[in-house]
């Protein structure tokens, strides 16, 4: 079928005196739903599909998590160097490196999982990145081996990278093809309760072994213990993943799809097609999506990753410090998350993520300041001021991206521009920040950055459509009861004129 272009204006006149005929062409533009048009969800169905997929993002952040928390430990195992701050340049360079690699990651596994499903993928991604993780705790170090060391660092890191590349994208859009549309922000804030969830038990795990072995085992061998952890919980996720069936929007795509080649038997896609479909179609909406995963990742890792490094590498605190206190503040977030879900359902994805971006904008600068004073009750303010912000974003973000997108290239065009924001500015950001201030001496860098990523979030979000409470793009309307569906219907119907 042709490609159709802006329609035509329509003659009041012509109306008028052909009703019928342009009520007929109306009615055939928008059909009514039918009953059948309506995906009832299974409320237990959802449940399961959500905790497959977030403990499976779980997972692989603990895996990406253990990395960031041992940055200044494996900077001295892998990078031996008399400079502390090129030793920790290289330590989060590595770490840059596995995002370098993602937005492979996602043309890969993305258009596959439009083609394959999602649940397949899904299951690939978790067996990949737990393999990464567990051979990074088996390599010997640079005392060892010499150079051949941190070459095999890199390369398991690119491992992690490009199954990292699926997984976000894929999560998302399973979570969102699952729950009901009224309910969406609420399942999908389950998500980044799964990436809170893996962030903590890295940080926990790893305060935990600094406390207990020090410092000076830690580097001989402790540092390995973390990542051994990843095999057994890779199986779990993936155990998990398998179990699920295929998401209910994507099995109606099978079936349309499989209607449709009856008569066109000869056509084959590929992935390259299927990219060059994103790009060539999509490109408005995935630069839209470049910009909100941008200032939502600068903020994301800034938080997430980079503070512990920050607190004990520019402020002087103890690794064990500034942990436990970051800590502390995810766990505050994941008590909290949910809630933000439910609002976004309630008062829409933009005020929710305006409300967050204005607030990395507004109060960046003052929590800084605040954490550079140096009393505990200073920097718990400033990371409270930075964790709330970010929160705003975390419950809804996962709701809103993969709204953006038709469900035929909702995970290909995802996992695209999710993973080439994330490379260029969410995995740079330690090394960024940690480049700045050693060339500025000012240690409120981080705070101009994430300035800056929030000022690009505000447009970003100015220029979203609102999809709260609507069907994905491409999909027939989702609700919770079969009650719900008959009130749809029902409401099509006209009420009848006297």
């Amino acid at each position: 079928m042709a490609a159709t272009g802006p329609e035509t204006p329509v003659d009041p006149q012509a109306v008028r005196r052909h009703r019928i005929l342009f009520r007929t062409i109306a009615k055939r533009k928008n059909p009514k739903l039918r009953r059948t048009d309506i995906t009832v969800t299974d409320e237990a169905a959802v449940k399961r599909a959500t905790k497959a997929a977030s403990l499976g993002n779980a997972m692989e952040w603990f895996d990406f998590g253990i990395y960031s928390y041992l940055a200044v430990t494996l900077g001295h195992v892998f990078f031996p160097s008399e400079n502390d701050t090129a030793q920790l340049l290289s330590s989060f360079a590595t770490f840059a490196v596995a995002f370098l690699v993602r937005p492979l990651g996602g043309m890969f596994f993305g258009p596959m999982g439009d083609r394959i499903g999602r649940k397949k993928v899904l299951a690939l991604t978790m067996i990949l990145m737990a393999i990464g993780t567990l051979a990074i705790g088996l390599i010997p170090s640079y005392a060892s081996i010499g150079f051949w060391a941190p070459v095999l660092l890199i390369f398991f890191r690119l491992v992690q990278g490009f199954s990292t590349g699926g997984e976000y994208g894929g999560a998302s859009t399973f979570i969102a093809e699952y729950a009901p549309d009224k309910r969406r922000g609420y399942f999908g804030s389950f998500l980044e309760f799964g990436t809170l969830a893996g962030y903590v038990g890295a940080a926990g795990l790893v305060t935990l072994l600094t406390a207990w072995l020090g410092s000076d085992t830690m580097e001989a061998w402790g540092w390995r213990l973390p990542f051994l952890v990843a095999g057994p919980l890779g199986l779990v996720g993936l155990y998990l993943r398998l179990k699920l069936d295929e998401t209910p929007a994507f099995k109606k795509l099978e079936d349309e799809n499989a209607h449709a080649s009856e008569a066109a038997d000869t056509i084959e896609t590929s992935t390259k097609d299927d990219l060059a479909k994103i790009f060539r179609v999509y490109w408005p909406t995935l630069i839209l999506c470049i910009a909100l995963v941008g200032a939502y990742n600068v903020t994301d890792y800034m938080l997430l990753s980079y503070m512990p490094t920050y607190l004990s590498d520019e402020l002087g605190y103890s690794e064990t410090h500034g942990l436990l206190i970051l800590l502390g503040v995810m766990v505050l977030l994941m008590l909290m998350i949910n809630q933000v879900g439910k609002l976004s359902d309630r008062f829409g994805r933009k005020p929710l993520l305006m409300a967050g971006m204005l607030g990395f904008l507004v109060l960046s600068l003052p929590a800084f300041l605040l954490i550079g004073q140096g009393s505990i009750p200073a920097i718990v303010a400033g990371m409270l001021m930075l964790g709330l912000s970010l929160l705003c974003l975390l419950g809804t973000m996962s709701a809103a991206l993969p709204a953006l997108f038709p469900t035929p290239v909702r995970y290909g065009s995802l996992s695209v521009g999710y993973n080439l924001s994330a490379s260029l500015f969410g995995g740079t950001t330690p090394l960024v920040i940690t480049a700045l201030i050693s060339v500025t001496g000012s240690n409120l860098m981080p705070a101009y950055y994430s300035m800056a990523a929030a000022l690009v979030g505000v447009i970003a979000v100015a220029c979203m459509k609102e999809t709260a409470q609507k069907p994905l793009d491409g999909s027939p309307p989702a609700v919770g009861t079969k009650e719900e569906a008959a009130e749809l219907v029902h409401a099509q119907v006209a009420e009848p004129k006297f």
